[in-house]
C-alpha cells in the first residue's frame, strides 16, 4: 500500500484515517519482516525496546484507546504490553503471532472506526483516568501520530541491524 496522497478527490476523513492506519501498520510488518529472529528479540537500544516489543505495544495501543477507551469494553489486562515502562513480549509471542495480533488489530478498528461517528464522544471508563473522554476523532489523530512516531523508530532500527537504508 501506497502513503495516501492528500491530493485527488476527497474521501470521508474515517475512510482517510483508516486508509493512514492501514498505511502505517503494513510498513510495521514489512519493517518487522526486514529484521533476523535475533533482531527482533535482542535490543542495540539503551531502553532495550525490541521491534517485537513494538508491535505488541502498537497492538494493545490500538486495543486501549478504541476498544477500552472508546468503546468502554471490558477487556483482560490492557496494559499487559509493558513490563514497568518497557515494551515487553509474553512467553510464546512469536513474529507470526504478534503480526498476526496486528492485522486483527486493524480490523477491529476498522469496524470500530465505521460503526461511529468521528465526532462521537468515548465512554465515561478507566482508561480516562478521571479525564472526559475523547472524541472518536482526537483519538485516531493520536493513534496516527502514535504509528507515525514508532515506525520512523523501526526506519532506524532496522538500519543498523540490517544496513538497509530503505525509505
Amino acid at each position: 500500500m501506497e502513503l495516501p496522497s492528500p491530493t485527488g478527490a476527497p474521501r470521508p476523513r474515517a475512510e482517510l484515517f483508516l486508509d493512514y492506519l492501514t498505511f502505517f501498520r503494513e510498513r510495521v510488518i514489512e519493517k518487522v519482516a526486514q529484521c533476523s529472529d535475533d533482531d527482533l528479540d535482542e535490543s542495540i537500544l539503551p531502553s532495550q525496546w525490541t521491534p517485537l516489543g513494538l508491535v505488541k505495544h502498537l497492538t494493545f495501543v490500538e486495543m486501549r484507546w478504541l476498544e477500552w477507551g472508546f468503546e468502554g469494553r471490558e477487556v483482560a489486562a490492557p496494559w499487559s504490553d509493558r513490563v514497568g515502562d518497557r515494551f515487553a513480549t509474553s512467553a510464546g509471542d512469536t513474529r507470526s503471532t504478534l503480526l498476526e495480533g496486528l492485522r486483527r488489530r486493524g480490523e477491529v478498528t476498522n469496524e470500530i472506526v465505521r460503526r461511529h461517528d468521528l465526532d462521537e464522544v468515548g465512554a465515561p471508563g478507566e482508561r480516562w483516568a478521571g479525564d472526559a473522554p475523547a472524541t472518536l476523532e482526537r483519538i485516531l489523530f493520536h493513534l496516527l501520530q502514535e504509528y507515525a512516531r514508532h515506525v520512523g523508530h523501526l526506519d532506524i532500527y532496522v538500519e543498523l541491524v540490517t544496513r538497509d537504508t530503505g525509505e
